[in-house]
């Protein structure tokens, strides 16, 4: 079987050679012949006339005899003319040959410079070629396992320092994901195995104990459902946060003013609350920015002090539709803000296993905000607590219905139960 010859990969240097040995070898070859014309131009084509000679003069010259007295027929016998037009042939001849000759010269002068350019752009083509090569080899030794390397170019500041840079910000970012990802795997495993290995132990030590009594089997039936409805818990915060990171299917019009309303509707035990509900209308996906909302009041409430407050607020600020909440509390670090949307932290320290939540209430706002195209904004107050606000964008049209332009605190309703937050 003959193999077919395979060209040569039409690498990027390749490329570039043959576009420089192109547009060199056009440039030469257009220079050539314009030096071609101007030197048929300035080269007369030959006529003794040309040079002041007129065909009676010749005439005259040609019939004269050598001593200076023309005879009848002169010493040409009258055959001026075709001695001039046999001189003319000769001179004619002597140009072609001429432009002929300086043609050959233009030729093997452009083959030369066809070599030369070929040459000269792969030579360039590897110089400019360079610095990818080594960012190429530098990004194929980043791994899983060495995200913290970098490019770390050192050339001029032009478009391959900005490449570089550009590709070191998307390692940079690539490398927090992931380390976010193993501590989110971690926390939620452990988070997930706490409440399984406590009804465990609390089972085997019911099931061991020879006096067990029905009264204390019952109390250890309790725990056990205590620890399942706090593992519930958690994976639904989850399941919420998992659907939110995925994305909007469907968009509806809605009302921030009207959820913060339902949220809100009950006043915290032992928090004075403060409601400004105007009107913010925008669309997405309604139950999940419920959820926005309630884990936004549940955190407000949870990190507060006693006898502190709570501040909700709507409304539309630069063409957007903003939802604020403020709460006293203890002073936050600014440099602690980031950590908060974090899954399983809370202001510079881990969650987990925390009684007292699973820290992803603010990792769950987050995530619907970035669904909904929404900016997040969390800054710490001097007196201490938080201020957070979601700035969603304003929808095109508003939603059916809408509560009053202001609505205050509110009276407890006892029938409503839409108070109460997960």
């Amino acid at each position: 079987m003959i193999s077919r010859p395979t060209l040569p990969r039409r690498t990027v240097r390749l490329r570039l050679t043959a576009l420089y040995g192109v547009l060199v070898l056009a440039s030469g070859a257009l220079m050539l012949a314009l030096t071609y014309a101007l030197a048929a131009n300035w080269l007369p084509w030959p006529g003794l006339h040309d040079f002041g000679w007129h065909p009676a003069g010749i005439d005259r010259a040609l019939s004269a005899p050598p001593g200076g007295n023309p005879g009848p027929g002169g010493p040409f016998g009258g055959r001026a003319r075709d001695v001039v037009a046999l001189v003319e042939a000769q001179l004619t001849s002597q140009r072609t040959a001429d432009l002929h000759q300086l043609l050959l010269e233009l030729g093997l002068a452009l083959a030369a410079l066809a070599v030369a350019s070929v040459a000269l752009g792969w030579w360039a083509a590897g110089r400019v070629l360079r610095p990818l090569r080594a960012m190429t080899d530098s990004a194929r030794r980043i791994s899983e396992d060495n995200l913290g390397a970098r490019l770390a170019f050192a050339g001029p500041h032009d478009e391959l320092k900005d490449l570089a840079d550009t590709l070191d910000g998307l390692f940079a970012r690539i490398e927090a994901a992931f380390e976010a990802q193993r501590r989110f795997v971690a926390n939620a495993s452990h988070e997930l195995r706490t409440p399984l290995a406590r009804a465990r132990t609390l089972l085997e030590v019911a099931l061991d104990d020879p006096d067990a009594t029905v009264d204390s089997l019952k109390a250890v039936g309790r725990r056990v459902l205590a620890s399942g409805e706090q593992q519930e818990r958690l994976i639904d915060a989850l399941l919420v946060l998992a659907r939110s990171q995925r994305g909007l299917d469907r968009r509806t019009p809605f009302d921030l003013a009207q959820l913060a309303d339902e949220t809100t509707r009950l006043a915290p035990d032992g928090l004075r609350l403060e409601r400004d509900l105007s009107p913010a209308p925008t669309a997405g996906d309604p139950r999940l920015v419920r959820r926005l909302v309630a884990n936004l009041v549940d955190n407000a409430v949870r990190h507060n002090v006693p006898g502190g407050w709570l501040a909700v607020r709507t409304g539309i600020r630069d063409g957007r539709a903003v939802l604020q909440v403020e709460n006293s509390g203890l002073i936050v670090d600014p440099r602690d803000v980031p950590t908060l949307f974090e899954p399983f932290r809370r202001a510079g320290e881990p969650r987990v296993g925390r009684p007292d939540g699973h820290g992803v209430g603010l990792s769950i706002v987050a995530a619907v905000a970035a669904a909904h195209g929404a900016q997040l904004s969390a800054v710490p107050l001097p007196d201490g607590g938080l201020r957070i606000a979601v700035s969603f964008p304003l929808a095109a049209s508003p939603p059916p219905a809408a509560i009053p332009q202001r609505a205050a605190a509110s009276e407890p309703d006892p029938s409503d139960q839409s108070g109460q937050r997960a």
